[in-house]
């Protein structure tokens, strides 16, 4: 069986924890693997590393290859040239990796968190026997009403699970009820089919989909319409199954959700990071820093270093409300934490005012910035560990632990770190310009313009 693992997002929900460029599903939100990195564990279950695709876009993609990395397993990665929701995504990734011929496919959303692998790797078994004849969707047994997902009502029964009755959107807290009372499943938005029955239901329920995708990639994208795979084709296919999926399951997709899922002390409070409560129960609290709280309850306190969160926990899914009026104004506090991702390593802010901004810049071995040049600024480089290779103006020379170096406004440059350790410095930035978008690359190992 081979296996496509979605990994897109927008990384609003979980606000201030996740930001648009550094989503969910990248974060070690209940223990030091990120749900990506759990993800890819799961699939390994069924699929080896060379029958594993990841689907992602060009901001995610280096945060793929380093956390693949970081489990030492070695996956192809397909870049979509811009989201258009699931459907597309499914559609082009299916189509690459069964190019040898047709496959049996899996699908995984890459933010889920998932327990019992056992009752987990029998579902997709028992879904791949369907999956000649069917398109499988795996459904969850309810724990609860739940009004932030979507349902599924069973049909009649084939054995290793039934005919699609019907989807239903997300219901109000009475309907839910109903469903849960009459053996309705969640829908875990998590996928089982053979690629040749799949790729002829999209002709068949989206061709405009399939038309799309007779197209060079990049206009393909261009040209194909935004659709999930639940509106675009399970919902119109008479050829859909749902399998029950028997573990604990959750898309994490608010505090709430996060808060169920992490281990509580005896007052009910789930705690990543230190906390001190007095008269204060089932709290979600993360933070880098001590928490103290008093006569408090069923709140999320999220802290990072640029931002802070309370909310009430019933209150979680309006967080991202945030994100959005942050965006909105341009603030780039929607996109980014103060340690910013790059292809070739990370920054850190660490302290700006007017004219000036200092960092702190984190190099992994064997990796080198851009060749580049700043119209507005200077830059004070300060070596804290490791050894730096500077190339400023033409001259290539070698820094180490305490040592410094200079860089004019105007001047071509470049950093690297050809050492065996992780490269850090401490970069003054000064200048009466300092954003990120005052560089001219002249070369770049990553394709960047």
């Amino acid at each position: 069986m081979k296996t496509l693992i979605l990994a897109g997002g927008s990384g609003t929900r979980l606000f201030p924890l996740s930001r648009e460029q550094y989503p969910k599903q990248f974060i070690p939100l209940v223990d030091d693997e990120s749900l990506f990195q759990k993800t890819v564990k799961r699939a390994l279950l069924f699929s080896s590393p060379q029958e594993i695709a990841i689907v992602t876009n060009s901001d995610h993609r280096f945060l793929v290859r380093d956390q693949l990395a970081a489990i030492r397993c070695d996956c192809r990665v397909l870049v979509e040239p811009v989201g258009k929701n699931t459907l597309p995504a499914i559609y082009y990734g299916a189509r690459e990796i069964t190019r040898d011929g047709p496959d049996t496919v899996a699908v995984l959303p890459s933010d889920h968190l998932i327990t019992a692998p056992g009752p987990f790797q029998d579902a997709f078994r028992r879904a791949e026997r369907l999956s000649k004849d069917y398109l499988v969707v795996f459904g969850v047994r309810p724990t609860s009403p739940h009004t932030g997902y979507g349902y599924i009502r069973p049909g009649e029964p084939l054995g290793d699970g039934s005919l699609v009755d019907a989807f239903v959107e997300k219901p109000d807290i009475e309907t839910a009820g109903r469903y849960v009372a009459d053996g309705y499943l969640w829908n875990s938005g998590m996928f089982c089919f053979n690629a040749a029955l799949f790729l002829a239901e999209c002709e068949t329920c989206a061709p405009e989909v399939a038309r799309a995708f007779e197209q060079p990639l990049d206009e393909a994208y261009g040209a194909v319409p935004a659709l999930s795979i639940d509106y675009g084709i399970m919902e119109k296919t008479r050829k859909a199954a749902v399998v029950p999926l028997e573990c604990d399951w959750s898309d994490v997709g608010n505090f709430d959700a996060l808060y169920t899922a992490l281990k509580k002390n005896g007052s009910g409070n789930a705690v990543r990071g230190e906390h001190i409560g007095i008269d204060s129960s089932e709290n979600l609290i993360i933070a880098d820093r001590l928490i103290a709280t008093v006569g408090v309850h069923n709140l999320a306190i999220v802290e990072t270093k640029d931002a802070i969160l309370v909310a009430a926990r019933d209150e979680a899914q309006r967080v991202g409300e945030i994100a959005k009026a942050l965006r909105e104004k341009g603030d780039s506090r929607a996109l980014f934490h103060t340690q910013v991702h790059r292809p070739w390593g990370s920054y850190t802010n660490l302290e700006e005012g007017q004219s000036y901004k200092i960092k702190r810049v984190t190099v992994p071995p064997n990796r080198r910035l851009s060749l580049q040049m700043h119209h507005h600024r200077s830059e004070h480089w300060v070596v804290v560990t490791g050894c730096a290779e500077v190339t400023i103006g033409g001259e290539t020379s070698l820094l180490r632990n305490g040592e410094s170096t200079f860089v004019p406004a105007g001047t071509v440059h470049r950093l690297a770190n050809p050492g065996l350790l992780p490269l850090e410095l401490i970069e003054v930035q000064i200048g009466e310009y300092t954003g990120e978008d005052d560089i001219i690359r002249f070369e770049d190992d990553f394709d960047r313009t």
